[in-house]
């Protein structure tokens, strides 16, 4: 972490403060603390909070404010939380005065607790944040969620393991462009190996920018579009080499079966860098350095490509308390400065949310400290270049409709490979139960998906 050099903050104050009012009255002689809870890493491994260190000892001491972190968790744990909280929930902690989170955690906690952004940063302020990543902010008008990071999706490889399969099979990257290639490989894998090849963090991501690939989109009226054809063609691909093997439909991320070489590949976000492992132990509990890469999101087929970019931001509970209210626009303001917000970004595979920082670290005006890191932003670039970045849509219950996706689509998977593993074995036809389960399949998910 570069660390802020005293000279500077002196002219950075003069910056920040100018779109406060004279009511801050913060001081250094009264500390005003903000406790936060967020997403970024772990407890003991998170470039936010080693960014979050630097603001409480240098710009945050001289204007008196302290950010004390009390959660690092999961999204899904901090929207529990935040739930139990709001609800006064026997045991359940108070709210945070900030926290990190997806846009849908506006209903739980009430917009009408939430500060809002914009009556803190002016126009010129807001202008310097990137367009896209700024308006999914918004909710009736008002900021309520700013962008301090933002990510997208790649393809993460296991080099070491899959170039050590390549050398027995003949298999080769240039499979790994395209998500016909990925399946094929994948069922190649699970034959040669008896292991899945890879796994989804998010099954939801591959229909939505498969859909709009395809030219229709994966949410009408706020439910899932599975009767299209396009849908259809998507389930036949993925459930094909679900239901014969090579398919991780376990629940859980990626990067813990990473650790134990269960699976060798995954599409997740570009933030999973920060969990790659670089050793992986097997079940004899022998280990293995290895070597990691990351591709750019598969293609479908020949059509225009896609990704996505995603992540929440930050929120702040509106305190009667104007200082308060006042220490979390300084604290916002200083995170997403560039050179704060590259320091924090750049070690863990997300975006920079202001436009000049976003143009410094593409045109190769930062340097990234991480190998790993520094070859999925050349990943990215390559994106940049070429790809159409889709936001997730945001729509009411939009929380509780991808959460049922993904759980009914590992359910009704998982089952039909368990029948399509006992027809094989009870010497069925191994195309015609395989053609069976991917139609029932497909049927059951659509009665659980209506229902």
């Amino acid at each position: 972490m570069k660390k802020i050099a005293l000279l500077l903050i002196a002219v950075l104050a003069l910056n920040i403060f100018a779109g406060c009012t004279v009511s801050n009255k913060l001081s250094s002689d009264a500390p005003v603390t903000l406790n936060m809870w967020h997403v970024y890493g772990s407890q003991t491994k998170s470039p936010l909070n080693d960014a979050i260190d630097e603001f409480n000892k240098t710009f945050g001491k001289e204007n008196g404010i302290i950010v004390n972190i009390v959660s690092v968790t999961s999204s899904s744990a901090i929207d529990k939380a935040l739930l139990a909280s709001a609800n006064n929930e026997p045991g359940a902690d108070e709210l945070p005065d900030l926290f990190t989170a997806y846009p849908r955690v506006a209903e739980i906690v009430g917009k009408e607790n939430l500060l809002a952004w914009d009556e803190y940063f002016s126009k010129d302020e807001l202008s310097e944040f990137s367009d896209d990543f700024i308006s999914e902010g918004y909710f009736d008008s008002k900021l309520l969620m700013l962008p301090i990071a933002k990510s997208s999706e790649a393809f993460y490889v296991n080099k070491t393991l899959f170039d050590r399969f390549c050398e027995q099979t003949g298999a080769g990257y240039s499979s790994l462009s395209s998500y016909d290639g990925i399946f094929k490989t994948a069922e190649l894998y699970y034959d040669t190996t008896g292991s899945d090849f890879m796994q989804f963090n998010d099954h939801y991501h591959y229909f939505l920018l498969g859909m709009k690939a395809a030219g229709e989109e994966l949410i009408t009226d706020g439910t899932i579009n599975c009767e299209s054809e396009a849908f259809e063609a998507l389930w036949d691909s993925l459930a094909r080499c679900a239901i014969h093997g090579g398919i991780c439909l376990d629940d859980g991320y990626a990067a813990t079966r990473w650790k134990t070489a269960e699976i060798i590949s995954n599409i997740g976000s570009t933030a999973d860098i920060l969990y790659q492992p670089d050793v992986v132990i097997y079940a004899d509990n022998t280990s293995e350095p290895i070597q990691s890469v990351s591709l750019p999101y598969p293609a479908f087929g020949n059509s225009p490509l896609h990704t996505v970019y995603r992540g929440g931001g930050l929120f702040a509970i509106k305190s009667e308390d104007e200082r308060k209210n006042n220490a979390a626009y300084v604290f916002a303001k200083w995170i997403t400065q560039k050179e704060n917000n590259l320091d924090f970004v750049s070690q863990t595979g997300y975006l920079p949310v202001k436009k000049d920082a976003f143009d410094t670290l593409f045109e190769g005006k930062y340097h990234v400290e991480s190998e790993n890191c520094r070859q999925l932003y050349e990943t990215i670039e390559i994106m940049k270049e070429n790809y159409t970045f889709v936001p997730v849509p945001l729509f009411e219950g939009a929380s509780d409709v991808q959460h049922n996706f993904e759980t009914n689509i590992k359910f009704v998977l998982k089952s039909a490979r368990n029948r399509y593993s006992e027809g094989v074995s009870d010497g069925q036809n191994e195309k015609q139960i395989m053609d069976e389960l991917v139609s029932s399949a497909l049927d059951e998910f659509r009665v659980l998906c209506a229902s």
